[in-house]
């Protein structure tokens, strides 16, 4: 069974899910695992076709560039009109986090419509499409950060790490932890990441001015500085304004750091898998109250390690591989004559 994906190979800068995917699909047995090529997307033969945030497929950064990615959009479509393609779909989030262009909006629409089978990462994810679905769980990060070296916690430092962007609710915990400045002015607040976009990195960059406890480090991290700051922390702070599944959470946990979240179904479930004392809820908004208690119990971390052991890779690739065999199956069901 031939499967392309709808990413290519993966850089020093790829999305770690994708990286750690990408390995686990190419050991899978039965699976001949295809890394996406526009060519081969639209004359090469393949059984299935897997979708990673669709939406990359179709920006520019030059209007050149985003004319001929329309073209290549529409092409797709066509081939995938006309062949029994499967298309399986894995919903990272139930609507992309920027706005966009409005066909931009009606191909992605489309693709919702000719999706055969949805991967989701969570029970409580659904997407806009309602293809028959199959749960597969956000892998761990232990291997890979397997050698990352070892760094004590740092007491009564939080931190903020990953990509800043506008749903991340960085804003809103730099005024959170501004709060606590008269009741715990020990604390620490660093916030490691890449911002989406000048706009958000001022508005960041102005609310740390005005606290000396917080320290910026706004750049891609390597694998090795991502760990690093989450080690040097006590506790990391995601205080996402919507938190369907997050790459950064389960991060966190395999470096064995208690996480700070919103109180979400996805949350809820993840903590009650791990085990007790590794995810901590807040009802939003975020408080100054939910840090200051957040870092107390950060203090006293839980003697065992979070619980991954429902999220090993080579078992993420052996049921991707059942979904892929789903999905190709009820497709050419549907176009076999009546």
């Amino acid at each position: 069974m031939r499967v392309m994906q709808s990413f290519g190979p993966p850089r020093a800068t790829t999305n770690p899910y994708i990286r750690m995917l990408d390995a686990a699909l190419e050991r899978t047995p039965g699976v001949e695992h295809m890394r996406f090529d526009r060519r081969r997307a639209l004359f090469g033969r393949y059984d299935a076709l897997q979708l990673h945030w669709p939406e990359t497929l179709l920006g520019g950064s030059t209007p050149a560039r985003a004319l001929a990615r329309r073209a290549f959009a529409l092409a797709l479509r066509m081939r995938l009109a006309l062949t029994p393609v499967a298309v399986v779909r894995t919903v990272h989030n139930d609507a992309p986090h920027e706005a966009r262009a409005d066909w931009e909006r009606r191909f992605l629409a489309w693709l919702d419509r000719r999706t055969d089978h949805r991967i989701l990462l969570t029970e409580h994810a659904a997407g806009p499409s309602s293809a028959p679905a199959t749960v597969i769980r956000h892998g761990h990060y232990r291997d890979w950060f397997a050698d990352a070296p070892a760094i004590d916690a740092e007491p009564g430092t939080l931190a903020f790490v990953g990509l800043v962007r506008p749903y991340k609710g960085v804003e809103a915990l730099l005024d959170a932890f501004a709060s606590t400045a008269d009741a715990r002015p020990d604390l620490r607040l660093r916030v490691a990441g890449l911002p989406a976009d000048a706009v958000i990195e001022r508005e960041v960059r102005a609310r740390a001015a005005r606290d000396a406890r917080v320290e910026l480090d706004l750049r891609h991290l390597p694998d090795r500085d991502f760990a690093s700051s989450v080690l040097r922390s006590a506790g990391v702070v995601l205080p996402f304004l919507a938190m369907q599944n997050s790459g950064s959470l389960l991060a966190a946990l395999s470096l064995g750091r208690p996480v700070l979240v919103p109180r979400t179904p996805t949350t809820e479930e993840l903590a009650a898998e791990v085990g007790p004392g590794w995810i901590t809820a807040f009802e939003p908004p975020l408080t100054g109250d939910d840090l200051r208690r957040f870092a107390e119990a950060a203090e006293r971390p839980p003697a065992a390690p979070p619980d991954l052991s429902a999220r090993e890779w080579d078992d993420v690739g052996a049921a991707h591989r059942t979904a892929f065999l789903r999905a190709v199956a009820d497709r050419r069901e549907r176009r076999l004559p009546r």
